[in-house]
């Protein structure tokens, strides 16, 4: 069935920043795509004609625009969220962390994975990038609740033998998917040997994957490649051939400028996690320069339980208001460059060609949301985009349409029950601590 959202503020990221950000109008979606953007009522009403039967929403009040794209976390350790908090991040990781994911089954990284899932959904993202164990269980959770991801197969040097032949049975899996993609997804160039690094990217060149990996997240990280390899971490990934166009580099927060010239050469997507970044007291990822040298910039939340949630609203707004602070510019990032990161350019972290995901355009894949704009925190509209940006909620968000299909529906995700779901996420961390 095609979907006409009409009398809708549109935003469809596709405009010059000189150019104007949003018009009212309409948006048509015949299957999974978007078939009609304009302003034209006489456009809407033709799409009506030629689609008859279709679903109209009237947009009244509200904003259509591209969902959003968290391009890193670690959704199923939504289990974890506040376990473990105010603590320096190798504490954290060995005494917290490492010990509670190694008492969690396949069918407990499921529930995580299907928990943040509909945190995201509820919160406007349309499409994820995921780092995480036991990915192949998690491809019938995203099918199931109908958002797009990139589901990275994460491995350390302790299990590496484990995690490769579960990449391969993801791929199989997600083989007949127009929505689940996966990667090979080496923790960091800490954890992992150049060895098995190159075995990663080996893997990832064969299959056509994408590569994900934590990128000089941390001093300490910095300092322990430097001492193991004589080089940074980006230097030592590029010497190894991991950074290509289809690496995705979380973090990258302690960067010099050569490294930022190697991100720019190679092409490689840098995933910016500021509130994870604060948190942990990692540092301030320097965003405005890389953007400056040409580097492909993207925002995401990093996992629950170093943030602790997936809420790319609020992250947007800690990304422009950081940059401002730490480079003292308050023109640095600026609102509508702020949301190009959690949309086109996260589209192109995703794998996307330019134009098919992260925007709205006809011809484009249908994922967007419809915003509540009659809210006390985004009135008057004197400006849609830096409203959004710099006020915006994930309860805002009232309706998810991704690939064509209606995902969220007056903040309700058809086939979820709610009460038994946090139900079953306690009953799964109640046995995990008592595993333990």
């Amino acid at each position: 069935m095609a979907t006409l959202f009409s009398n809708a503020t549109v935003l469809p990221m596709t405009s010059s920043a000189e150019g104007p950000h949003t018009f009212t109008g309409s948006v048509g979606v015949a299957g999974d795509r978007i078939a009609l953007v304009s302003p034209d009522e006489s456009a809407a009403a033709e799409f009506r004609a030629a689609h008859p039967g279709l679903r109209e929403i009237d947009c009244r009040g509200r904003l259509v625009m591209p969902g959003l794209v968290n391009t890193h976390c670690h959704a199923a350790m939504t289990l974890q969220r506040s376990r473990a908090d105010d603590l320096p991040l190798m504490r954290w990781l060995h005494e917290f962390i490492w010990p509670f994911e190694a008492c969690q089954t396949p069918d407990d990284v499921a529930l995580g994975m299907e928990l943040g899932i509909v945190e995201m959904l509820l919160g406007g993202v349309t499409s994820f990038v995921d780092m995480y164990y036991f990915q192949h269980r998690c491809v019938g959770v995203v099918e199931r609740l109908g958002i797009r991801a990139v589901l990275g197969c994460n491995y350390f040097d302790s299990n590496i033998d484990e995690v490769l032949p579960q990449i391969g049975e993801a791929v199989r899996l997600a083989a007949g998917s127009d929505r689940v993609r996966i990667a090979v997804a080496p923790h960091s160039p800490y954890t992992v040997s150049p060895e098995n690094l190159v075995r990663g990217r080996e893997l990832a060149e064969r299959h056509g994957l994408l590569l994900m990996t934590h990128v000089a997240e941390t001093r300490d990280e910095v300092r322990i490649v430097r001492e193991r390899y004589g080089a940074t971490p980006v230097g030592h990934l590029d010497r190894l051939g991991v950074l290509t166009p289809r690496t995705i580099g979380a973090h990258c927060v302690h960067v010099t400028d050569e490294d930022i010239a190697v991100l720019a050469a190679r092409g490689v997507t840098v995933s910016h996690n500021p509130q994870s970044n604060m948190k942990i007291s990692s540092g301030v990822a320097p965003v405005a320069r890389m953007l400056r040298e040409g580097v492909t910039v993207t925002v995401a939340t990093d996992g629950p339980c170093s943030n602790n949630d997936l809420d790319m609203w609020e992250e947007l707004r800690t990304a422009a208001f950081l940059q401002k602070s730490a480079t003292g510019d308050p023109c640095a990032l600026p609102a509508r460059e702020a949301l190009r990161l959690a949309t086109a350019n996260g589209a192109r972290a995703m794998g996307c060609s330019e134009g098919e995901l992260g925007v709205l355009r006809e011809g484009a894949l249908a994922d967007l949301i419809v915003v509540d704009l009659e809210k006390p925190h985004l009135q008057p509209v004197n400006d849609a985009v830096a409203n959004l940006v710099y006020c915006g909620k994930a309860s805002d968000v009232e309706t998810v349409m991704v690939g064509g299909r209606i995902v969220v529906e007056n903040r309700r995700i058809p086939g979820v029950d709610l009460p038994d779901l946090y139900a079953r996420a306690a009953e799964a961390v109640a046995r995990i601590r008592t595993a333990k």
